[in-house]
């Protein structure tokens, strides 16, 4: 695909799709972010950005949009069941109204399930265990489906756990919430936000249409390395370790299923394709560059 940087909507315009119109506008094109909260639309607007507030939980009615934009779709799935409800109406809407240029789904590689430790490309099937990742399934396929009645294209981006400047566990380490014992702990994989934003402003100049693209750092460890990493970085204690049998009774349901799942995530076709070699290839780099960030956003002016 080929395209300049002309307009582009960011619907679900929170932690990573401000960075993403930060960087879009720093190229010369023009945003519409959708939110859900008139507090966040003004805070947008507020930076500079056209913004609008949306209510992806009943009958979507959107603002007039601009023509032949891309569409980047970072709305969370609805937090229970197994259908996106929220992509199938917005898309509903999108069908009825503008004709975008492309659309950019960010989806999670979440989808592939507990692949044992194995190396996932984007040729594995998909095997969701948990009804989070069963959404996002489905949000591909409404995605899938949008385009094959459209004509629109769609490239679908998964993305692990995601972290960067405002968006690393500080609090946790210092309430000293437990991790799974490093030998028990499972392959986790992580990518920082800019590497993320990289990615996708790559998809309207490199992306091929109904690709999907494992974005990652391509350095996986555990979850528990990430969390001593993060506080060695900070200069924080190690959070204790406990065994399996122990975290099934005291971390949340949302973390045991994480720490149900091992692999690791194979970035060959975005560095191949897309273009995309990671800025922050391992977490020495990537904490580096978040802790930097964070102090200078705390000097005084």
């Amino acid at each position: 695909m080929a395209a300049g940087w002309g307009r582009c909507v960011i619907a679900g315009c929170g932690y990573v799709g401000t960075r993403l119109a930060r960087a879009w506008d720093e190229r010369g094109g023009s945003v519409t972010a959708l939110v859900r909260t008139n507090e966040s639309a003004e805070q947008l607007h507020a930076s500079g950005f056209e913004s609008f507030a949306v209510d992806f939980d009943s009958d979507v009615s959107l603002p007039p949009l601009p023509m032949g934009a891309w569409i980047y779709y970072l709305v969370a799935p609805p937090p229970a069941g197994t259908r996106d409800t929220r992509i199938r109406r917005f898309l509903a809407e999108l069908t009825a109204g503008t004709a975008p240029t492309g659309l950019v789904l960010i989806s999670t590689t979440g989808v592939y399930g507990d692949c044992g430790g194995a190396w996932v490309d984007e040729s594995t099937p998909v095997a969701p265990q948990v009804d989070r990742a069963r959404r996002r399934v489905d949000a591909e396929n409404a995605a899938r489906d949008w385009s094959a009645h459209t004509g629109i294209p769609v490239i679908i981006l998964r993305v692990p756990g995601i972290y960067g400047p405002g968006r690393l566990p500080l609090a946790r380490l210092r309430q000293a919430t437990p991790v799974l014992r490093e030998s028990e702990s499972p392959w986790s994989n992580r990518v920082h936000v800019d590497d993320l934003v990289a990615a996708a402003l790559a998809v309207p100049e490199r992306g091929h249409p109904g690709a999907v693209y494992n974005i990652s750092d391509g350095h996986p460890s555990t979850m528990t390395d990430y969390f001593n990493r993060v506080a060695d970085a900070a200069g924080l204690p190690r959070p204790p370790q406990i065994d399996q049998a122990t975290a099934r009774a005291v971390l949340k349901p949302g973390m045991q299923s994480y720490l149900s799942e091992s692999k690791r995530i194979d970035n060959r076709r975005m560095q191949i394709e897309l273009g995309v070699v990671p800025r922050y290839p391992d977490l020495d780099a990537g904490l580096s560059a978040c802790l930097t960030e964070e102090r200078d956003v705390r000097k005084p002016a």
